[in-house]
C-alpha cells in the first residue's frame, strides 16, 4: 500500500500529527494521503488512562510558565507550543465538539471527565480530514529507499503479519516505553537508532518512589515492581492522602529539589502531585548510584519552635481533661497526634518514630513511659523516607530521555539525519512535569510535525 504520508503510532502526537497533515494538504489544495499504522487493535489507548481516565490534555499557562515545567529542552518544543497553545488546542476540541473545562493548577480537562471524548474527537477529526487509520498493523522494519544522489525519495515499511507499506513522508510517534500495554514498547528508540539518530539514556519519570521498608522485597534491583506485595508498614500508609505538605528531596544528603502540595501513599510507594514532581531527579539519582532521600514536613509554614511550643500546649490540655484521669501515657499520645495529623496516620508515624515513647525503668517492678514531645515536634516537621527504588515503566506515566533534540530540527521536528523523516511526541528527549504539560507537548509538537510534512511534499 502506497500513501505519500504515513504515521507509525495512533496516539495523542500521532492522531494529532495526522490531522495537521491531512488539515494543512486541504488547505493547500492538495489531495495526497495520509495513513497511520497503529499496533493496537484501536487508537489512543494511553489517552484512555490519562489523569485516571479524566485526562488532563493540556495547562492553559502561557508560555513563561508552562516552559517553566520542562524538565528538559524547554526551547526546543517553543515553536510547536506557538504552533498550537493551549487556548487554541482548547478551541480545536470546541470546534470538533468537546467541550473543556479548567481546574485548579490551570489544568484543563474535558467536560464530560471522560478521556474516551479526548480520543473520539481527534479521531472524527483525522477521518473527517481523510486520513486513514489501519489499526493492528505493528511495524516492525524501515527500509530507506534512495535515489542515485544518496537521497532517501520513499520508505518502505514491513509490518509484523507481512503487510508492507511505502511512503513518501514518514513520521515516527510510537511513544515512549511507559504502559507498554498500552502499545508503548520503544519501538521508535530502535527505528531512530537504525535510521542513524541518537537516543539519551532512558528512564522511567513521574513515577512511584519506594521507600525502604516499604515493600516485601529484598531484591537490591531499583526497579520494585508495583506489584510486589507491601511490607506491614507499607500497608499501615497505603491509600492516605495527605494535602498542603511540603517535601524535600536529598541527593547524598543534600537539597536536590522542593515542593508544596498533596502526596500519596499508594500501593507503589510514594505518589501524587508533588512526589511525580520529585520523582525524576530522584530515579535519575538513584540510576547513578546515590543516596536518595524523601524528607516531609507535614507541618509547612509552622516554624518548629512554634510547633514545639503548640505540641507542648495540647499535651497538657489533654493531660489537665478530666477524661485523662486513668489513661496511660501511650493513649494519651494517640490523642495528642490525632490533634496534629489524620488519625489514620498515626500507626504508621509511631511506627517511624519509636523515639517518641520511651521507657524509664526505676527498679525492677517501677516502669515510666515518657512522650517526648518535642520529638513529636521534630518528627512532624522532617519524617525521613530513605528511598530504596522505583517503580518501573509499567506504571510510570511518562518515558524521559529519547531521540536527542541535537538531531532534529525543532521548527519543523525534521530529522537533521533524513529528509523526510519527523519525530513528535513522547519518542523525543523532551519531559515534563505533571499537570498537563506532557500531553500538551505531544499534541503540539505531533501538529507541526504533520504541518511540515505536508508542506515538504
Amino acid at each position: 500500500m502506497k500513501s505519500d504520508i504515513i504515521i507509525i503510532g495512533g496516539g495523542a502526537a500521532g492522531l494529532m500529527a495526522a490531522y495537521g497533515a491531512a488539515s494543512q494538504l486541504r488547505a493547500m489544495g492538495r489531495d495526497e494521503s495520509v495513513t497511520i499504522l497503529e499496533k493496537m487493535p484501536r487508537p489512543g489507548r494511553k489517552i484512555m488512562i490519562t489523569g485516571k481516565g479524566r485526562c488532563n490534555f493540556t495547562n492553559v499557562k502561557d508560555w513563561n510558565a508552562f516552559s517553566g515545567h520542562i524538565r528538559s529542552k524547554s526551547n526546543f518544543v517553543k515553536p510547536a507550543f506557538f504552533n498550537l497553545t493551549p487556548e487554541k488546542l482548547i478551541e480545536f476540541f470546541g470546534s470538533v465538539g468537546m467541550d473543556a473545562v479548567v481546574e485548579r493548577g490551570d489544568r484543563a480537562f474535558p467536560a464530560s471527565y471522560h478521556s474516551t471524548d479526548v480520543i473520539d474527537a481527534l479521531v472524527r477529526s483525522c477521518q473527517g480530514a481523510g486520513v486513514k487509520i489501519e489499526t493492528e498493523a505493528e511495524v516492525s522494519s524501515i527500509e530507506l529507499t534512495e535515489d542515485g544522489g544518496g537521497k532517501p525519495i520513499r520508505f518502505e515499511l514491513s509490518t509484523a503479519d507481512q503487510r508492507r507499506f511505502s511512503c513518501r513522508r514518514l513520521i515516527i510517534a510510537t511513544g515512549g516505553l511507559s504502559y507498554p500495554n498500552t502499545g508503548s514498547t520503544g519501538d521508535g528508540y530502535r527505528f531512530a537508532s537504525e535510521t542513524g539518530h541518537s537516543i539519551t539514556p532512558l528512564f522511567p519519570s513521574l513515577t512511584a518512589l519506594v521507600p525502604k521498608g516499604y515493600k516485601l522485597t529484598t531484591e537490591k534491583d531499583l526497579h520494585i515492581d508495583r506489584a510486589t506485595p507491601c511490607s506491614e508498614f507499607g500497608e499501615m500508609l497505603k491509600g492516605i492522602q495527605l494535602k498542603n505538605v511540603g517535601a524535600q528531596l536529598l541527593i547524598e544528603g543534600t537539597l536536590a529539589d522542593s515542593e508544596f502540595g498533596d502526596i500519596d501513599f499508594t500501593d507503589g510507594g510514594l505518589e501524587g502531585p508533588i512526589g511525580f514532581q520529585l520523582s525524576r531527579k530522584a530515579v535519575k539519582a538513584l540510576i547513578n548510584g546515590s543516596r536518595v532521600s524523601i524528607v516531609l514536613d507535614l507541618k509547612h509554614g509552622v516554624p518548629l519552635t512554634e510547633l514545639t511550643t503548640r505540641v507542648k500546649e495540647l499535651w497538657a490540655q489533654i493531660d489537665k481533661d478530666p477524661r485523662s484521669r486513668g489513661v496511660r501515657e501511650k493513649e494519651k499520645c494517640r490523642i495528642l497526634l490525632g490533634k496534629l495529623m489524620p488519625w489514620e496516620l498515626i500507626p504508621a508515624f509511631r511506627a517511624a518514630h519509636p523515639g517518641i515513647i520511651t521507657l524509664e525503668r526505676r527498679g525492677r517492678t517501677d516502669t515510666k513511659v515518657w512522650v517526648n514531645l518535642v520529638s513529636i515536634a521534630k518528627a512532624l516537621k522532617e519524617w525521613k523516607f530513605d528511598i530504596a527504588g522505583h517503580v518501573g515503566y509499567e506504571r510510570a506515566v511518562v518515558t524521559a530521555g529519547g531521540v536527542s533534540t541535537d538531531d532534529v530540527i525543532a521548527k519543523t521536528l525534521e530529522s537533521r539525519k533524513v529528509e523526510g523523516l519527523y519525530f513528535c511526541g513522547e519518542l523525543l528527549d523532551v519531559d515534563s512535569d505533571t499537570g498537563g504539560y506532557n500531553l500538551h507537548t505531544a499534541f503540539a509538537t505531533g501538529l507541526l510535525a504533520g504541518q511540515s510534512a505536508a508542506k515538504s511534499l
